[in-house]
């Protein structure tokens, strides 16, 4: 018998409350999950990224059949569809539904795909608003009017005043919409102290199960599987927002944009696969300093936002925690988050192909190992591959920054940062790369690019303790190719730089510099740029 409504259900839409399900009737509906390879080679996924994406998945299955709700689930393995189109295809063919319904999915791509099978089918097709969200993409586009440039922090304002959150009488709490300037310290030659634990994972059945899977089926893929240290249920991940709110929140503020070199490496614990079923995994604290690790469980839809912000305000209201900690977390929430989706939805598919420098150069192959002499890169990356981990300065201010500095096509950097981390999906992960990391889309709503050299990652981090190249330097076979590269960057684009009152003082600092040093730096920048891969 016909089916009425098939409800697609995505990887990353694991919540009860997914509109999608709105007026299911299980006696005429039926719903469709789907495991395809393709979603993990799409892009080079890192195994943990893979991993991740799978147990959750096959977690919220498992609640959907609890609940009694007719279900498909379609697994890897032999006879799996290798993509999100066949299996769908398949599954309209079968049960030939008056309608299929989805949540609005997190990638252009998938949107796509989605109409085309429709048109193809000749199968009616609704595309819900994804409530999930504080501020839908129909609400962003008439807040973003026809204004060629857009910035986040008068979104941010608005959504403060729209939602009430740390308002009072109409004001922002403690008189200031934002108190950046207390978050921006650096940990000094004594590093982190007091760091707290990261909360611990049970490694049950299903994820061990996936575990294996993700081995057997991804054996060559980026990354290890013996940091699993994610939440794959709404349960574990409510848990991460306490053990956040309760131990991280009221120190995440004042070192927020700090690093710190983990005396962890890469590649020096066992394989979770030996792992008993139900043994808990606790990654080590340095990683993550004092962050939430909450993005991937929002990402997948584990956490609503508003449940995470109320959390954090209560804190504040009722704990007295910093108000700069609390402020600047729910600014990452409330404003960035929301504001990137925004834009993401506005602009593509332009985004996705934007390259303001026309910049060409491939990906150095270190970007997969860690295998660099660079010691930011090499800790940077090695994080990344144990955990599919980094935080937002090491993720801009580092592996961003080289990519901008190097001149690396911005295609290959956003492959990249999509592959490797365990909460990227394209919606958040595209103008992260290509508006805030390389500039790729000219400005469109950062006023600079975000170059610096050297000498910032040295004072946010001990990364250049040790290593081979010096910050201070910007020629020579010991000089810091952040260094180099950066003045490099500062004499190619000299007039943009001096005609923008955000970076006229860096365009000043260029002219400084005698013609000898300009011919030095020029030169070497040319050895660097032409030599990437052996760094």
């Amino acid at each position: 018998m016909p089916c009425r409504h098939l409800i697609l259900i995505l990887g990353d839409q694991l919540n009860h409350d997914n509109p999608a399900l709105d007026g299911f009737d299980a006696a005429q509906d039926h719903i469709l999950m789907v495991e395809a390879p393709a979603e993990a080679t799409l892009v080079w996924s890192h195994k943990a990224r893979i991993a991740l994406f799978l147990s959750a998945m096959r977690h919220f299955a498992v609640q959907l059949e609890a609940a009694g709700l007719p279900l498909t689930y379609l697994k890897l393995g032999a006879h799996a569809y290798p993509s999100l189109s066949a299996a769908w295809r398949a599954q309209v063919l079968q049960l030939q539904p008056q309608k299929l319904i989805v949540c609005e999915p997190g990638e252009y791509r998938v949107l796509q795909a989605l109409e085309q099978l429709a048109v193809e089918m000749g199968c009616a097709l609704a595309v819900r608003d994804d409530t999930h969200f504080m501020c839908s993409r129909a609400d962003f586009k008439r807040w973003a009017g026809s204004n060629k440039s857009l910035r986040m922090e008068f979104f941010y304002r608005w959504m403060r005043k729209r939602h009430d959150v740390l308002m009072e009488a109409g004001e922002p709490a403690g008189g200031a919409w934002n108190f950046d300037a207390d978050n921006r310290q650096s940990f000094g030659k004594r590093g982190p102290q007091q760091l707290p634990s990261a909360p611990a994972v049970a490694v049950d059945a299903i994820t061990h199960d996936v575990l294996a899977d993700v081995a057997f089926h991804f054996p060559e893929h980026p990354g290890s599987l013996a940091h699993f240290v994610w939440p794959v249920t709404r349960a574990q991940a409510l848990a991460f927002l306490d053990d956040f709110i309760q131990h991280k929140l009221g120190q995440f503020g004042p070192h927020q944009d700090a690093m710190w070199q983990s005396s962890h490496g890469p590649g020096q614990s066992k394989s979770m696969l030996g792992e008993t079923p139900g043994e808990s995994q606790q990654a080590q604290a340095t990683p993550f300093l004092w962050h939430s690790l909450l993005s991937s469980s929002l990402n997948l839809k584990l956490l609503d936002p508003r449940e995470v912000i109320a959390a954090a305000e209560q804190a504040y209201r009722q704990q007295r925690l910093p108000l700069a900690s609390v402020e600047g977390f729910i600014r990452q929430v409330l404003g960035w988050r929301e504001f990137i989706r925004g834009v993401y939805w506005l602009d593509m598919p332009g985004m996705a192909s934007a390259n303001h420098y026309q910049h060409q150069r491939a990906l150095p192959v270190w970007y997969w190992t860690g295998d660099t002499h660079m010691n930011c890169l090499r800790q940077t990356i090695g994080q990344t591959l144990e955990y599919g981990y980094a935080h937002h300065i090491q993720r801009l201010m580092v592996t961003g920054l080289f990519g901008l500095l190097a001149e690396i096509d911005p295609r290959q950097v956003e492959a990249w940062y999509l592959a490797v981390y365990v909460d990227a999906v394209e919606w958040v992960e595209l103008p992260n790369t290509a508006g805030m990391a390389l500039y790729a889309n000219g400005g469109r709503f950062t006023s600079k690019p975000y170059v610096a050299s050297g000498a910032y990652i040295k004072r946010m981090s001990n990364y250049c303790t040790g290593c081979r190249y010096k910050p201070e330097l910007r020629s020579g076979p010991e000089a810091c190719p952040y260094t180099t590269l950066y003045w490099h960057f500062l004499a190619k684009h000299h007039d943009t730089f001096a005609a923008n009152p955000r970076t006229a003082l860096m365009a000043k600092n260029f002219e400084r510099l005698d013609a000898d040093e300009r011919m030095r730096i020029a030169a070497h920048a040319d050895k660097v740029l032409n030599g990437l891969d052996a760094l």
